[in-house]
């Protein structure tokens, strides 16, 4: 791992991503991207999880000791898997935000509330971060940009939309959660999370926002992506109702980029690292 940051002069950028019960680190140097997955302990709270990964995970204490200082870090991003609540830019205040997120996810009240601007969707993704977490990284990082996990999948399947004339559902699973969401030109038409732990639920809460949307059957197109509950029985079912239902193949969709080789990695850091951000 330490000959890998050697190869060039670049200096590496950090990215931790804090899922809801996973962690990982990975750091982009040049054209190369190490990646390291992190076990976090049941029962306790991340914030304590990542305070001991800064004192065990190799690539952290690689890049935090003496002999890492050698290649300082340009930014360090963490990417947190939390509710978001999505604004319209045109009606972002950022004095009403915490407000108007405490009263959408009321157990969040103790969080720190920030934002995370999305221009080219027209649109301000509100969400939180835990403040213990947010202590942890401050105590070791001067500067932390935060974003949600979606940043990246937002605007790369944004892009997709485009492609063809019809209209397109996409669906992301990671973490038995699903994300729905849809475009319509530079704007979100839809935006939602739903948990997804039964295979049934997933099929109502899909078929819901299709038919929410007036999408038609057998013209417009589903679009999904990440660890499908159910699998092929699951995607047998959504074509009893919806005609063009396709996989998305990251190894194809990102043009067999070399983190697609990370058989672990989550869709949305793939993203990250395959469009950016």
């Amino acid at each position: 791992m330490e000959e890998q940051l050697k190869q060039n002069n670049d200096r590496p950028r950090l990215t931790i991503r804090v899922g809801r019960g996973t962690l990982s680190f990975s750091v982009e140097k040049g054209q190369e991207v190490i990646y390291e997955p992190y076990v976090v302990k049941s029962g306790v709270s991340m914030a304590a999880n990542l305070r001991e990964a800064f004192k065990t995970a190799d690539l952290l204490q690689l890049i935090l000791s003496d002999k890492g200082q050698s290649w300082p870090l340009v930014r360090t991003k963490v990417a947190l898997d939390t509710d978001v609540m999505m604004v319209p830019i045109e009606q972002f205040d950022e004095n009403d935000m915490t407000d108007m997120y405490s009263h959408a996810f009321p157990a969040s009240s103790h969080d720190a509330v920030v934002y995370d601007v999305l221009p080219d969707l027209n649109a301000v993704a509100v969400f939180s971060v835990n403040r213990d977490l947010r202590l942890v990284l401050n105590d070791h990082f001067p500067n932390v940009r935060l974003m949600p996990i979606m940043g990246p999948v937002w605007r790369h399947l944004h892009q997709r939309s485009f492609t063809g004339r019809r209209q397109k559902l996409y669906a992301y699973f990671h973490e038995r959660r699903m994300e729905v969401f849809a475009f319509r030109q530079n704007r979100f038409k839809f935006c939602n999370s739903f948990e997804a732990v039964r295979s049934a639920d997933v099929l109502f809460f899909l078929l819901y926002a299709w038919k929410q949307l007036q999408l038609q059957p057998e013209q417009d197109e589903l679009h999904i992506v990440g660890d499908i509950p159910g699998g092929e029985t699951m995607l047998a079912e959504l074509r009893r109702y919806v005609q063009n239902v396709y996989v998305i193949n990251p190894v194809v969709d990102f043009n067999n980029h070399s983190v697609t080789a990370f058989k672990d990695m989550p869709y949305d850091l793939m993203t990250l690292y395959a469009w950016g951000r």
